[in-house]
């Protein structure tokens, strides 16, 4: 493998990592990490391409940012109900008054960006 290959595979796991923990802290986005992961496997392994893009945690990301389709309305409130639970948490566990007002800012900030993704319209079977 060049260097140049092994520069971009080795960020995209790198990447992979980051977005991986951005599923458990509501803070760190994990789709730009996901998306940003495929990239680097594209233009370094085939393999790890695929692999990213079948992954059952993160295939759906790169689907629906492929195909311009959006988020599914499940993936927002299920987002956004983990977002507060997880801030409310950390607020009691930090238990300091201006952590409640840095956390609630990012509740906020983060709920604004979930909300306006736009939202995967289902197709209804017939």
């Amino acid at each position: 493998m060049d260097t140049k290959r092994t520069l971009f595979f080795s960020l995209g796991v790198v990447l992979v990592g980051i977005g991986a923990v951005g599923v458990a802290l509501p803070v760190l986005p994990t789709t730009p990490f996901i998306i940003a992961a495929a990239a680097c496997f594209g233009k370094s392994s085939k393999r790890a391409e695929k692999w990213i893009s079948n992954n059952r945690y993160f295939g759906s990301y790169i689907e629906n940012y492929k195909n311009k389709q959006g988020v599914p309305i499940d993936v927002k409130r299920n987002s956004l109900i983990f977002l507060w639970i997880m801030l409310i948490i950390s607020a009691f566990i930090i238990n300091k008054p201006i952590m409640f007002i840095v956390l609630a800012v990012v509740g906020i900030g983060v709920s604004i960006h979930i909300l306006l993704l736009k939202t995967k319209i289902e197709e209804k079977a017939e």
